[in-house]
């Protein structure tokens, strides 16, 4: 076989689609957020990022920065090796603490990042449970999928938030079958929010464990940013929650919090824990300062979600059509792979906006869209000049308007 031949026509596919992936090499300003300098052939030029996950902008917060650069004066660069092998740092043991009493569970486990947590949690749990059934939402992340079809257990995936088809499917189970329900609470392509009381009642009345994905939510909701889950009153009712430190936290690094017996049971099984080396102590002091400052303030939370509102009603105003939905992420839908790679290539060369486009397999082909992510630190004139530039490049595309 000629390997390469194979390898480039491949990518050529992806590029006769539209879905050739170009990413943009940019350099974050430290107290500029959201402006970064983007590098090109022709030199530096100031743009304005409107997608990232630094939800909060807290991976510019002082209280951060200057706990990651204190670690690092204290403990070096590196964490030294495995959890296991020399690996545990204290800013770990403190870090896992913060998140258990975040989620009002006895434990917390660390892990490299967010997918790396979704693939080993499921994937031993699904694997050593003797007999498990996994009842999976339609929309989950990949890393919970690879981690469920790691595990080679038994699988059922369930109309995306439909209560009723996940009924429907728990009564069709041999009713023995040990259970879990995996699902996420803000599902981070359309914002949707699941039905969590409702499949709370669900696992209790068939005896399921609950796994719920909280990473487009911690940090963002319930007074101390513990999730939807906490908003709602919600977090004993929950047997896992897996979270993330690389959104609205701003650092880096994935987790789980739950009984202590089943975070020692992942300690004590789960490969992606086991081996590999744990993060910088540098990371997890800034994840804790991090975590810290938003279980005291909501500052940053009211002022998110007033740019959020604010940039919902700029669009309607222009009949830009977004998905509406009930939490923060904004899904500017085009509904053409090229066209979106296009008003996303336009928006970064001739605005200075950087908003990615995202494309199948992302999302399904024909619902292609723009994912805006507001911070509190866009102002009202990066609001403006942002619908400004989509107005202009609708009218181009000639595609259509929202009817207000």
């Amino acid at each position: 076989m000629d390997f390469e031949s194979f390898f480039k026509s491949e990518i050529d596919g992806l590029h006769q689609e539209g879905r050739y992936r170009v990413f943009a090499d940019l350099k974050r300003q430290r107290g500029e957020f959201p402006k970064a300098l983007r590098h090109t052939g022709e030199g530096a030029g100031e743009v304005t990022v409107w997608c990232s996950n630094d939800y909060l902008g807290m991976g510019q917060h002082p209280a951060v920065t200057e706990a990651m650069k204190q670690a690092i004066d204290e403990c070096g660069a590196g964490a030294g090796g495995t959890r296991n092998i020399s690996g545990t740092n204290h800013y770990h043991v403190l870090l896992e603490r913060e998140l258990a009493d975040l989620h009002g569970k006895e434990a917390a486990l660390l892990f490299t990042s967010g997918y790396v947590s979704n693939w080993a949690a499921l994937g031993t749990l699904c694997s050593r449970i003797p007999g498990v059934i996994v009842f999976s939402d339609a929309g989950n992340h990949a890393s919970m999928i690879e981690g469920i079809r790691h595990s080679k257990c038994q699988r059922v995936i369930f109309q995306h938030n439909s209560v009723d088809d996940l009924r429907a499917k728990l009564m069709a189970a041999d009713p023995a079958a040990p259970k879990l329900i995996a699902f996420e609470s803000v599902y981070s392509m359309d914002g949707d929010i699941a039905p969590i009381k409702e499949i709370c009642d669900l696992a209790d009345e068939f005896g399921a464990m609950t796994y719920l994905d909280e990473v487009h939510a911690v940090g963002m909701y319930g007074p101390r940013g513990g999730g939807i889950a906490e908003r709602e009153g919600l977090m004993d009712r929950l047997t896992l929650i897996e979270g993330t430190l690389g959104k609205a936290f701003g650092v880096m690094g994935g987790y789980v919090a739950a009984s202590a017996a089943l975070c020692d049971f992942l300690r004590s099984f789960a490969s992606g824990f086991i081996f590999t080396t744990a993060l910088p102590p540098a990371l997890a002091a800034g994840a804790l300062a991090s975590i810290r400052h938003l279980k005291a303030s909501n500052g940053e939370r009211f002022a998110h979600q007033s740019r959020v509102r604010r940039l919902r009603h700029c669009l309607d105003k222009n009949g830009i059509p977004h998905l509406a939905n009930p939490s923060h992420i904004v899904p500017v839908i085009v509904g053409d792979a090229a066209k979106c790679k296009w008003i996303s290539d336009l928006l970064l060369d001739n605005w200075g906006i950087y908003v990615q486009p995202i494309n199948y397999p992302t999302v399904p082909k024909k619902t292609e869209r723009l994912r805006i992510t507001p911070t509190p630190l866009h102002t009202d004139a990066d609001i403006d000049h942002l619908v400004g530039a989509l107005h202009a490049l609708w009218s181009r595309c000639a595609l259509a308007r929202a009817v207000a």
